[in-house]
């Protein structure tokens, strides 16, 4: 009898020792040695509107600093909605810092990579101020500029203008070859891009000397966190220039014209490319993931994440908690892993338990097509 009595306290001690070790945090790595990985930064807006989120945002750029060569990140992108307003100078509601503060804290937080790793910001649609006639204009390229990063100066293949004519990074391409053996090209588009937009990202993606090339493309909203591509017009508002109760006033929505929205960029662009494998977007709060053959017969790769609306809120929050997406792309060229990992959770061994999101709309495996 106590021969059993021993020999299942060491069989249950055994599963709880097994459980222990199942739990422990493991830092973020490679799962295989030879990889090379993308990081896939959501909105940034809510950390740059308080002044008491801009160091969530510096730890996130420092904790992708330190892992350059942990994790072979060859490319960071960022979905759009770098600030929350792009030119306002009262205090609202939304935020503490003036559009000046945001835009320059966005930028010093990017600057933290330069010379480091490349990487791409995507604009989102609070990173425009418009007219009465929906025309847009942002403060992207004061503070975005190609001369800033010399490793984004290196790899720049392509670039169109912004509405207002003036070429910019907001409609970009970089290209990278032989990441194991296969050339990628990542280009964004701006937020709800313009038909001349998508007929200059039509045309790169057609170029001879592309079509080997694996087009990884990023946009500010595609697809919402039910797995469908956005539809309907795009809007946005007016600042009016009064504030009622400390809240600055807007202006009913206005549409953007020749704006195109998540279907549109498909039918338009995406689904007539044979090159164009991933498509990466934030602007909806949550995550997102589906996929659908192109004109070639291939999977696109389609993935929302956006977190700004974690960590207690879009108004009274940290930010988004410190969520960053790691997309790691092994050596056989078709497989990639994607986890969703916090720097601010992993830094405490207090809070390192919550520092992996594991369920399956945040850590999971797809199949790129060879």
């Amino acid at each position: 009898m106590r021969t059993i009595f021993f020999l299942s306290f060491i069989f249950f001690t055994t599963l709880a020792q097994i459980g222990s070790a199942q739990e422990k945090f493991v830092k973020p790595q490679l799962e295989n040695k030879d990889s090379w990985s993308m990081i896939m930064l959501p909105d940034i807006q809510n950390y740059v509107k308080y002044n008491r989120n801009h160091p969530i945002l510096d730890m996130m750029m420092r904790w992708i600093e330190d892992n350059i060569d942990t994790l072979n990140i060859k490319m960071v992108v960022c979905v759009g909605d770098l600030v929350e307003q792009s030119d306002i100078i009262n205090n609202g509601h939304d935020g503490d810092q003036s559009a000046q503060k945001q835009w320059e804290t966005a930028a010093q937080a990017f600057a933290r990579l330069n010379g480091k790793v490349p990487y791409i910001a995507a604009t989102g649609n609070h990173d425009y101020t418009i007219d009465r006639n929906g025309i847009r204009t942002s403060r992207y390229s004061e503070f975005f500029r190609i001369d800033d990063n010399w490793l984004n100066r290196k790899i720049i293949a392509q670039n169109t203008v912004n509405e207002q004519g003036i070429p910019t990074l907001e409609n970009s391409a970089y290209e990278i070859k032989d990441l194991n053996g296969r050339d990628y090209l990542f280009m964004t588009v701006e937020y709800a891009p313009r038909d001349t937009v998508l007929t200059w990202a039509k045309r790169v993606a057609d170029l001879e000397q592309y079509k080997d090339h694996r087009i990884i493309l990023t946009t500010h909203a595609y697809l919402n966190n039910k797995d469908i591509r956005s539809k309907g017009k795009h809007r946005w508002f007016i600042y009016e220039p009064y504030a009622i109760n400390n809240e600055i006033q807007k202006s009913e929505r206005i549409d953007l014209p020749q704006a195109n929205n998540g279907e549109q960029i498909w039918q338009k662009l995406v689904q007539p490319a044979s090159n164009i494998d991933l498509v990466l977007c934030g602007h909806i709060s949550g995550e997102g993931y589906r996929t659908d053959k192109n004109i070639a017969g291939k999977d696109v790769h389609q993935m929302l994440f956006d977190s700004q609306s974690l960590g207690g809120g879009h108004r009274y929050g940290n930010g988004g908690d410190g969520w960053v997406r790691i997309l790691e792309f092994t050596p056989d060229n078709a497989t990639v892993h994607v986890k969703t990992f916090s720097p601010l959770f992993g830094i405490s061994p207090t809070t390192q338990e919550y520092a992996w999101k594991t369920d399956a709309r945040n850590q999971y495996s797809f199949q790129l097509s060879k």
